[in-house]
């Protein structure tokens, strides 16, 4: 009985490792970086078109994952060119000054299932934040894809200034949201 047990054992830890893959290689094309926010109390939204990033993920072993995403600021889309030139601007994103956000993870804790927790820390104008992003990993045939909501406060990274610093106009919250989509290595 000892050595079926044995045999069972090894057979399913060879069959998980076999099936098991570490995710990196980011697929631009498939993923989206997006946010969510509320102006005068109506909900508005807009997406980022060009981020980059690296990663290393593995369902089997995701205390050792690790990742860093970069976002192109002035790719913003707001839905205008008008609100796109605005937000790019010295009182907003200064892009200028600070082309790019980042997120570069610091660890991550599985909560079971497809549920995790990212810590890591976020730097937006020169500002950088611990911040907690929690995600949930699927994996689709050979893609891994993460899905995940963050709420930031604008006012902690100085993201509206002068006469924008106030929340009044444009809250305070903004909701950044994601799909990062990875191939299997």
């Amino acid at each position: 009985m000892k050595r079926f047990a044995l045999a069972l054992f090894s057979t399913l830890a060879f069959a998980t490792a076999a099936h098991a893959a570490e995710y990196g290689k980011v697929l631009p094309e498939q993923s989206r970086i997006g946010f969510g926010y509320q102006q005068m109390g109506v909900s508005m939204d807009g997406s980022f078109k060009q981020f980059d990033g690296q990663l290393r993920f593995d369902p089997a072993a995701p205390e050792a994952a690790s990742a860093v995403v970069e976002v192109e600021l002035a790719s913003i889309d707001t839905g205008s060119d008008e609100g796109d030139e605005e937000v790019a601007a010295k009182t907003w994103f200064n892009t200028a000054a600070f082309p790019k956000a980042r997120f570069e993870s610091t660890g991550v804790k599985a909560l079971g299932g497809n549920n995790y927790e990212v810590a890591g820390k976020l730097t937006i104008k020169g500002t950088t934040r611990d911040v907690v992003v929690p995600a949930t990993f699927t994996e689709q045939g050979g893609t891994g894809v993460f899905d995940g909501t963050l709420t930031i406060k604008r006012g902690d990274f100085s993201v509206g200034e002068g006469a924008w610093k106030a929340f009044d106009i444009v809250a305070n919250d903004v909701s950044i949201n994601f799909r990062i989509a990875a191939a299997a290595q």
